[in-house]
């Protein structure tokens, strides 16, 4: 196992921090917008900024001899897939319990893992998946009644849940010799040209000016989410093993129930406690180390 440097570990904390409140923000702005060019506005903030910030590290964007496909083939799940169906999921969904289906991603990684690369995660790995997974039911269980109202939001961000999870198999599989920040770059470019045709087709008879919470929404998505986040997501995806990764970030779920009861009146339930400690214990499989066994 992979271990996180103090760095690591203070990237991840801010990451954490920054999606979980991300949660109800997005709520906000897909409320009364939307919400595939809400998607599309953020993401298109976002690419100037990152191409500054690639400048400014002195990184290169030049996409490697041959490679190009596989950027391809890692932005659809991991960008693509994820970003149209859990806004749409969002849209139709408390924003708590989008963020609680989104991520059921680790189960998913796994799945994926053992499904089309054949991997087989240590005995570690195993339990984390099932506190994690507990805890997802755990959190879903008060709301079966809400969601059973909801099924094609519910849907969409299981759909999302899994393009993601299948993506983070991928990119810890890749051999792609580019700076973490120019693949982000590129991904979310060719995300962002895709989802102007989308909503284009989709949302152009609805289209209005945002309102001034909605771009308070997108600018926080744009610089907070897809310029700092999404690359430091991607940094622990190639760096961690798929099920390090995806449960390093499970206690995001979490951040979005209370920060949209804070914010949006949704109120936690006592599973939603239950839930936090067994996604505690579903993180610490995985980035606590355990102590080496003492010799005599």
């Amino acid at each position: 196992m992979t271990s996180l440097s103090r760095k690591d570990w203070i990237l991840l904390i801010l990451l954490t921090l920054f999606w979980g409140i991300n949660w109800p923000i997005m709520k906000i702005g897909v409320r009364d917008f939307p919400p595939l060019t809400f998607r599309v506005l953020s993401m298109a903030a976002a690419l100037p900024l990152l191409w500054l910030a690639a400048r400014a590290q002195g990184a290169s964007l030049a996409i490697p001899r041959g490679r190009a496909g596989e950027i391809v083939r890692l932005a659809v799940p991991n960008m693509l897939i994820w970003h149209v169906f859990m806004i749409l999921g969002v849209k139709m969904l408390a924003s708590g319990r989008a963020a609680i289906l989104g991520y059921t991603m680790p189960v998913w990684a796994v799945l994926c893992g053992l499904l089309f690369f054949g991997e087989r995660p240590g005995a570690r790995a195993w339990i984390g998946i099932g506190c994690a997974f507990a805890g997802a039911l755990l959190l879903l269980s008060s709301e079966f009644a809400a969601l059973s109202g909801n099924p094609l939001g519910s849907i969409f961000a299981l759909i999302a849940a899994a393009g993601w999870g299948y993506g983070t198999v991928a990119m810890k599989r890749s051999h792609i010799d580019m700076p973490t920040i120019a693949l982000t770059f590129w991904m979310l470019a060719l995300t962002t040209s895709a989802m102007v045709l989308a909503c284009t087709v989709l949302e152009s008879n609805v289209w209005h000016l945002p309102s001034p919470a909605a771009w308070g929404a997108i600018a926080y998505n744009a610089v907070i989410i897809f310029g700092f986040a999404h690359v430091v997501w991607f940094g622990l995806a190639r760096k961690l093993p798929p099920v390090a990764s995806s449960l390093s970030v499970m206690m995001i779920p979490v951040l979005g129930v209370f920060s949209g009861a804070w914010w949006l009146d949704e109120h936690p339930h006592w599973q939603d406690y239950a839930a936090m400690a067994l996604i505690l214990a579903a993180m610490s499989t995985v980035l606590l180390k355990p102590r080496p066994a003492a010799h005599n």
